[in-house]
């Protein structure tokens, strides 16, 4: 993230690599059964590492998207946005390891007094006696993170074709680095 000035205004800004993205296979309703646009990001430059497989389609990032029109090896990048679109992005959040209840679903805790000893942040009771199991769904402690997260109305600010690159406003999921879907 990084920041832009808009007349007086301190604007923060996220700045993504938009593409070239090349259409790799385009698939009809008569030939597959349904519409979509295959699309390869980010070419393998190494040979050693272009499999049998990847001969034809040789991009590290393969996506299907559902939609018509295009042809294959046209190259999509940041021209088909413009300033002031509105666009929703979805991407992997930042995984947190193995977390406890207290943080990963903001329960209180216990109270630190009356008989309490080195459990103020346990979860307690896990359930009733009648099922004489835990219930599908109780939230507990585990792996925190890492999930698929939609941020939609971020507004594109800037867009600089040249390096295809766009500075989009407010925060994204993910870290560094991270392949993003951006749809507007």
């Amino acid at each position: 993230m990084t920041q832009i000035f808009q007349g007086e205004k301190v604007v923060p800004v996220t700045l993504v690599q938009a593409g070239p993205c090349t259409i790799t296979q385009v698939k009809t309703k008569e030939k597959d059964g349904y519409e979509a646009l295959q699309l390869g990001f980010e070419s393998i430059t190494k040979k050693k590492h272009i499999t049998k497989t990847r001969v034809k389609k040789p991009f590290v990032y393969i996506k299907e998207f559902p939609g018509v029109g295009g042809e294959v090896n046209q190259v999509i990048d940041s021209s088909i946005f413009a300033e002031g679109d509105m666009v929703q992005v979805s991407g992997i959040s930042k995984g947190k390891g193995f977390q406890g209840a207290v943080k990963r679903h903001g329960f209180h805790g216990r109270n630190s007094t009356h008989g309490t000893k080195h459990e103020e942040r346990t979860i307690g009771s896990v359930g009733t006696s009648f099922p004489e199991r835990v219930v599908k769904g109780r939230r507990m402690a585990g792996r925190m993170g890492a999930d698929r997260i939609t941020v939609k109305n971020l507004k594109i600010t800037k867009i600089d074709s040249e390096n295809n690159m766009l500075a989009i406003r407010g925060a994204i999921p993910g870290r560094r680095g991270t392949l993003l879907e951006i749809r507007g």
